[in-house]
């Protein structure tokens, strides 16, 4: 059981090291946005390149739950959706693929906004 958590723990870890160090010791001026759209470009061609799913095997919400995860749920829905709709799917299958993830962000957003009174 420890076994799938220091993974997951590692691998996670390791993704967001990568992130800081990017952010810190580069000679320009790396975002967080950038981060944010790097991550997701990079998980979604390791994921068509069938380069991704191997770590989320081994590490489970360690590459699933940073961004990258999310560029490869967003390229698996796409594959799956052109493999039953054709060219088509390319463009519907990954935002079906995660639309809870994204209702659920959305709607968890929303009530803590109203829940609490954030200081601005």
């Amino acid at each position: 059981m420890f076994e799938g958590l220091l993974q997951a723990f590692i691998v996670g870890g390791l993704i967001c090291v990568i992130a800081q160090l990017a952010m810190e010791l580069t000679p320009f001026q790396i975002t967080p946005a950038h981060i944010l759209v790097s991550y997701v470009t990079i998980g979604a061609v390791l994921s068509a390149a069938g380069l991704y799913q191997p770590l989320v095997d081994f590490a489970g919400a360690g590459a699933t739950v940073p961004l990258s995860g999310f560029g490869h749920l967003l390229a698996q829905g796409a594959i799956e959706k052109v493999a039953e709709d054709g060219l088509i799917g390319a463009f519907t299958g990954g935002l079906s693929s995660a639309a809870l993830g994204i209702t659920v962000a959305i709607i968890l957003g929303f009530t803590t906004a109203m829940l609490f009174n954030p200081k601005g």
